[in-house]
């Protein structure tokens, strides 16, 4: 039986919190004109989907919401190079970094690396 899944809670206690984040982060990002932009486009499905992949133990899942996260902490750095830190500023640092830690942690890469297909 093919099972989907949205959340695996199986998996090490990093790669289910960086799967809620993911969809958190998707989820603001079409709330606040993720399809007006190319980016933010690019935002929306790469978290949305990686998320749902990492979820389903699929390799594409981790590679795109990896990818996803990366881009997404690199534009808010380049936001704050820009216009400087504010409190918003500051917020989306923690969680975007924190979503960078959470999928390039050795535990969430070895368990990816060993389990995903």
């Amino acid at each position: 039986m093919n099972e989907h899944r949205f959340l695996n809670q199986t998996q090490p206690p990093t790669l289910v919190n960086a799967t809620v984040l993911c969809y958190i982060s998707a989820a603001f990002a079409l709330l606040f004109g993720g399809l007006y932009s190319f980016f933010g486009l690019f935002l929306v499905v790469a978290l949305g989907l990686g998320g749902y992949g990492i979820a389903n133990s699929k390799k594409w899942g981790y590679a795109l919401a990896t990818a996803g996260a990366v881009v997404q902490l690199a534009l808010t750095l380049w936001w704050v190079l820009r216009i400087g830190l504010d409190a918003g500023l500051i917020l989306n640092l923690l969680f975007d970094g924190a979503l960078v830690a959470l999928l390039l942690h050795p535990m969430s890469r070895d368990h990816q690396r060993i389990w995903f297909d």
